[in-house]
Protein backbone atom coordinates (compact mmCIF):
# COMPACT_ATOMS: atom_id res chain seq x y z
CA UNK A 1 0.00 0.00 0.00
CA UNK A 2 1.19 3.51 -0.73
CA UNK A 3 1.31 4.69 2.90
CA UNK A 4 3.59 1.77 3.74
CA UNK A 5 5.93 2.71 0.88
CA UNK A 6 5.91 6.34 2.07
CA UNK A 7 6.83 5.15 5.56
CA UNK A 8 9.69 3.04 4.20
CA UNK A 9 11.13 6.02 2.35
CA UNK A 10 10.87 8.25 5.43
CA UNK A 11 12.42 5.68 7.75
CA UNK A 12 15.26 5.10 5.31
CA UNK A 13 15.90 8.86 5.29
CA UNK A 14 15.82 8.86 9.09
CA UNK A 15 18.37 6.02 9.28
CA UNK A 16 20.75 7.27 6.60
CA UNK A 17 20.55 11.00 7.21
CA UNK A 18 19.70 11.64 3.58
CA UNK A 19 16.83 14.03 2.99
CA UNK A 20 13.90 13.82 0.61
CA UNK A 21 12.81 16.63 -1.71
CA UNK A 22 9.36 15.20 -1.10
CA UNK A 23 7.59 11.89 -1.25
CA UNK A 24 7.08 10.57 -4.80
CA UNK A 25 3.76 11.58 -6.32
CA UNK A 26 2.43 8.02 -6.35
CA UNK A 27 2.86 7.61 -2.57
CA UNK A 28 2.50 11.22 -1.39
CA UNK A 29 -0.42 11.65 1.04
CA UNK A 30 -3.16 13.85 -0.38
CA UNK A 31 -4.87 14.78 2.87
CA UNK A 32 -4.58 14.53 6.65
CA UNK A 33 -6.10 11.05 6.77
CA UNK A 34 -3.52 9.69 4.33
CA UNK A 35 -0.79 11.54 6.21
CA UNK A 36 -1.78 9.88 9.47
CA UNK A 37 -1.96 6.49 7.76
CA UNK A 38 1.64 6.94 6.62
CA UNK A 39 2.62 8.11 10.11
CA UNK A 40 1.11 4.96 11.62
CA UNK A 41 3.13 2.85 9.20
CA UNK A 42 6.28 4.84 10.02
CA UNK A 43 5.69 4.29 13.75
CA UNK A 44 5.58 0.55 13.08
CA UNK A 45 9.08 0.84 11.61
CA UNK A 46 10.62 3.31 14.04
CA UNK A 47 8.82 2.34 17.23
CA UNK A 48 8.15 1.56 19.96
CA UNK A 49 6.40 4.86 20.55
CA UNK A 50 6.86 6.65 23.88
CA UNK A 51 4.11 9.19 23.28
CA UNK A 52 3.19 12.19 21.16
CA UNK A 53 4.29 15.69 20.24
CA UNK A 54 2.22 18.58 18.98
CA UNK A 55 3.71 20.69 16.21
CA UNK A 56 2.58 24.17 15.14
CA UNK A 57 0.83 25.20 18.33
CA UNK A 58 1.57 28.89 17.70
CA UNK A 59 0.19 31.12 14.98
CA UNK A 60 3.75 31.88 13.90
CA UNK A 61 4.59 28.18 13.51
CA UNK A 62 1.41 27.54 11.55
CA UNK A 63 2.27 30.38 9.19
CA UNK A 64 5.89 29.20 9.00
CA UNK A 65 4.79 25.71 7.93
CA UNK A 66 1.78 26.77 5.90
CA UNK A 67 -0.67 24.66 7.91
CA UNK A 68 -4.09 25.70 9.28
CA UNK A 69 -3.63 24.25 12.76
CA UNK A 70 -1.59 21.98 15.02
CA UNK A 71 -0.25 18.60 13.93
CA UNK A 72 0.17 15.44 16.04
CA UNK A 73 3.29 13.33 15.74
CA UNK A 74 4.51 10.12 17.37
CA UNK A 75 7.62 10.25 19.58
CA UNK A 76 9.93 7.28 19.24
CA UNK A 77 11.28 5.71 22.42
CA UNK A 78 14.76 5.29 20.92
CA UNK A 79 15.12 9.12 20.66
CA UNK A 80 13.70 9.86 24.14
CA UNK A 81 16.11 10.38 27.03
CA UNK A 82 16.21 11.76 30.55
CA UNK A 83 17.95 15.03 31.32
CA UNK A 84 21.65 14.59 32.07
CA UNK A 85 23.46 12.63 29.35
CA UNK A 86 24.63 14.68 26.35
CA UNK A 87 22.48 14.74 23.23
CA UNK A 88 23.86 14.07 19.73
CA UNK A 89 23.54 17.14 17.53
CA UNK A 90 25.07 15.97 14.27
CA UNK A 91 22.12 13.80 13.27
CA UNK A 92 19.57 16.64 13.34
CA UNK A 93 19.36 18.70 10.17
CA UNK A 94 16.91 21.27 11.58
CA UNK A 95 19.36 21.88 14.41
CA UNK A 96 17.09 23.62 16.94
CA UNK A 97 15.83 23.13 20.50
CA UNK A 98 12.45 24.05 21.96
CA UNK A 99 11.40 24.41 25.63
CA UNK A 100 8.11 22.66 26.34
CA UNK A 101 5.58 21.72 28.99
CA UNK A 102 5.02 17.96 28.85
CA UNK A 103 2.70 15.45 30.49
CA UNK A 104 2.72 11.75 31.25
CA UNK A 105 -0.68 10.09 31.25
CA UNK A 106 -1.73 7.25 33.54
CA UNK A 107 -4.97 6.26 31.80
CA UNK A 108 -6.79 6.39 28.49
CA UNK A 109 -9.09 9.45 28.74
CA UNK A 110 -11.63 7.84 26.40
CA UNK A 111 -12.96 8.49 22.91
CA UNK A 112 -14.63 11.88 23.54
CA UNK A 113 -12.78 13.29 26.51
CA UNK A 114 -13.67 16.52 28.29
CA UNK A 115 -10.88 18.81 29.45
CA UNK A 116 -11.46 17.61 33.01
CA UNK A 117 -11.39 14.00 31.89
CA UNK A 118 -8.08 14.50 30.11
CA UNK A 119 -6.53 16.23 33.11
CA UNK A 120 -7.77 13.43 35.39
CA UNK A 121 -5.89 11.00 33.14
CA UNK A 122 -2.57 12.79 33.75
CA UNK A 123 0.01 11.35 36.10
CA UNK A 124 2.71 14.05 35.92
CA UNK A 125 3.61 17.33 34.26
CA UNK A 126 7.31 17.92 33.62
CA UNK A 127 9.68 20.28 31.83
CA UNK A 128 11.10 19.16 28.51
CA UNK A 129 13.30 20.06 25.57
CA UNK A 130 12.39 18.89 22.10
CA UNK A 131 14.82 18.86 19.21
CA UNK A 132 12.47 18.61 16.23
CA UNK A 133 13.73 17.39 12.89
CA UNK A 134 12.49 16.63 9.40
CA UNK A 135 13.32 14.09 6.78
CA UNK A 136 12.58 16.65 4.03
CA UNK A 137 15.08 19.08 2.56
CA UNK A 138 12.46 21.83 2.80
CA UNK A 139 9.99 21.04 5.56
CA UNK A 140 8.56 24.57 5.42
CA UNK A 141 6.92 23.82 2.08
CA UNK A 142 6.17 20.13 2.49
CA UNK A 143 2.53 20.77 3.46
CA UNK A 144 0.42 19.32 6.24
CA UNK A 145 -0.16 15.79 4.85
CA UNK A 146 3.55 15.20 4.22
CA UNK A 147 4.46 16.64 7.62
CA UNK A 148 1.97 14.29 9.27
CA UNK A 149 3.53 11.37 7.41
CA UNK A 150 6.90 12.44 8.85
CA UNK A 151 5.58 12.38 12.46
CA UNK A 152 5.12 16.17 12.47
CA UNK A 153 8.88 16.86 12.56
CA UNK A 154 9.51 14.67 15.60
CA UNK A 155 13.15 14.26 16.55
CA UNK A 156 14.94 13.89 19.87
CA UNK A 157 13.30 14.57 23.21
CA UNK A 158 14.74 15.26 26.67
CA UNK A 159 12.59 14.69 29.75
CA UNK A 160 13.28 16.92 32.74
CA UNK A 161 12.01 17.41 36.27
CA UNK A 162 8.42 16.92 37.36
CA UNK A 163 6.38 19.96 38.41
CA UNK A 164 4.23 19.46 41.54
CA UNK A 165 0.85 21.15 41.80
CA UNK A 166 0.62 21.73 38.06
CA UNK A 167 -3.20 21.72 38.06
CA UNK A 168 -3.36 24.93 40.05
CA UNK A 169 -0.56 26.82 38.34
CA UNK A 170 -0.95 29.79 35.98
CA UNK A 171 0.67 27.98 33.08
CA UNK A 172 -0.39 30.56 30.45
CA UNK A 173 1.34 33.28 32.45
CA UNK A 174 4.43 31.24 33.23
CA UNK A 175 7.45 32.96 31.74
CA UNK A 176 10.03 30.85 29.91
CA UNK A 177 13.50 32.14 29.06
CA UNK A 178 15.65 30.16 26.63
CA UNK A 179 19.43 30.44 26.85
CA UNK A 180 21.88 29.18 24.22
CA UNK A 181 25.59 28.86 24.99
CA UNK A 182 25.25 31.03 28.10
CA UNK A 183 23.39 33.94 26.47
CA UNK A 184 19.68 34.68 26.52
CA UNK A 185 18.17 33.74 23.18
CA UNK A 186 14.39 34.17 23.51
CA UNK A 187 11.54 34.75 25.93
CA UNK A 188 8.05 33.32 25.89
CA UNK A 189 5.32 31.94 28.10
CA UNK A 190 2.91 29.06 28.43
CA UNK A 191 0.10 31.01 26.79
CA UNK A 192 1.85 30.59 23.45
CA UNK A 193 1.00 26.87 23.56
CA UNK A 194 -2.59 26.95 22.26
CA UNK A 195 -3.42 29.36 25.07
CA UNK A 196 -2.47 26.88 27.81
CA UNK A 197 -0.45 23.63 27.66
CA UNK A 198 -3.39 21.85 29.30
CA UNK A 199 -5.64 22.94 26.43
CA UNK A 200 -3.04 21.64 24.00
CA UNK A 201 -3.10 18.26 25.76
CA UNK A 202 -6.91 18.20 25.49
CA UNK A 203 -6.67 19.09 21.80
CA UNK A 204 -4.32 16.17 21.20
CA UNK A 205 -6.49 13.66 23.06
CA UNK A 206 -9.50 14.79 21.02
CA UNK A 207 -7.60 14.76 17.73
CA UNK A 208 -6.15 11.31 18.34
CA UNK A 209 -9.58 9.91 19.14
CA UNK A 210 -10.95 11.50 15.97
CA UNK A 211 -8.28 9.80 13.86
CA UNK A 212 -8.62 6.35 15.45
CA UNK A 213 -5.74 6.67 17.93
CA UNK A 214 -5.74 6.90 21.71
CA UNK A 215 -3.49 7.98 24.52
CA UNK A 216 -2.16 4.97 26.41
CA UNK A 217 -1.08 4.67 30.05
CA UNK A 218 2.53 5.79 30.25
CA UNK A 219 2.41 7.95 27.13
CA UNK A 220 4.31 11.22 27.18
CA UNK A 221 2.82 14.29 25.47
CA UNK A 222 4.95 17.33 24.74
CA UNK A 223 2.71 20.24 23.93
CA UNK A 224 4.70 22.65 21.74
CA UNK A 225 7.37 25.25 22.15
CA UNK A 226 6.90 28.12 24.59
CA UNK A 227 9.54 30.32 22.89
CA UNK A 228 11.05 30.65 19.42
CA UNK A 229 13.45 27.71 18.92
CA UNK A 230 17.18 28.29 19.31
CA UNK A 231 19.95 26.77 17.16
CA UNK A 232 22.05 23.95 18.55
CA UNK A 233 25.46 22.57 17.60
CA UNK A 234 27.99 20.01 18.75
CA UNK A 235 29.68 21.36 21.88
CA UNK A 236 26.76 23.66 22.59
CA UNK A 237 24.55 24.06 25.63
CA UNK A 238 20.89 25.02 25.96
CA UNK A 239 19.07 25.93 29.17
CA UNK A 240 15.36 26.70 29.47
CA UNK A 241 14.43 28.63 32.62
CA UNK A 242 10.82 28.16 33.72
CA UNK A 243 11.16 30.46 36.72
CA UNK A 244 9.83 28.99 39.96
CA UNK A 245 9.03 25.73 38.14
CA UNK A 246 12.73 25.04 37.62
CA UNK A 247 14.86 24.64 34.54
CA UNK A 248 15.98 22.03 32.04
CA UNK A 249 19.25 21.92 30.14
CA UNK A 250 21.06 19.88 27.56
CA UNK A 251 24.64 19.64 26.35
CA UNK A 252 25.22 18.56 22.75
CA UNK A 253 27.99 16.56 21.15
Amino acid sequence: MKHERAAELLWDAWRTGERLDGLPADVRPRDAAEGMAAQTALAALGGPVSGWKIAATTAYAQQHLGVPGPLPGALFERFHQLEGPPVPADTMTMGVAEPEFAFRVKADPGPAPSLGGVLDAVDTMFLALEMPDSRYTDHRHAGGPQLLADVACAGRFVEGRAVPGWRDLDLPGQAVVLHADGAEFARGHGGLVLGDPRLALHWLATELARTGHRLRPGDVVTTGTATPPCPIHAGGHVLADFGTLGHIEAHFF
